[in-house]
């Protein structure tokens, strides 16, 4: 097994990407860090040293709805912040086609931001939503489909 550091540094950029494509550029880097904890408390468990890309997405995916959920139930300001400055931008974008992927049903929002922002593989997305290979495939399809819909570039 490499070091759980060695796994953070190859991973690490990946996940934080597929945080923001879940849960938005404001609570991305919260959700990485619930992800790399809950991946550090069971690293001496994982039996596999192949899947341990597929393993943390999997576990980013499930703190993901863990944020949905908390942030659906906390109360909410009447006002938006402005957005962050510049010097406080992070590393990744918010767009609108992201805005657009986020607004897409929970299966394909999920397969879609595996596959095109982590670079997931059919079978390491069905292996991170727990489902076959032909439904995550099928949940790309569908989501790109919707996407091409509703966005003009």
């Amino acid at each position: 097994m490499p070091p759980f550091e060695r796994v953070v540094e190859l991973h690490g950029p990946a996940l934080l990407r597929y945080c923001a494509a879940q849960v938005g550029t404001e609570r991305a880097e919260d959700c990485l860090q619930e992800t790399l904890l809950a991946a550090l408390r069971s690293y001496r468990r994982v039996r596999d040293v192949g899947a341990i890309r597929s393993w943390l997405f999997s576990i980013a995916a499930n703190k993901a709805v863990d944020l949905h959920r908390s942030h659906a139930r906390a109360p909410h300001p009447v006002e938006d912040l402005a957005p962050l400055g510049a010097t406080g931008e992070p590393a990744y974008r918010d767009d609108a086609l992201w805005s657009k992927v986020r607004d897409l049903p929970e299966k394909q929002r999920q397969a879609v931001t595996l596959r095109y922002l982590a670079d997931l593989s059919h079978s390491e997305i069905a292996d991170v939503m727990e489902t076959s290979q032909e439904a995550a495939r099928r949940s790309v399809f569908e989501g790109l489909k919707r996407l091409r819909k509703e966005v003009t570039l």
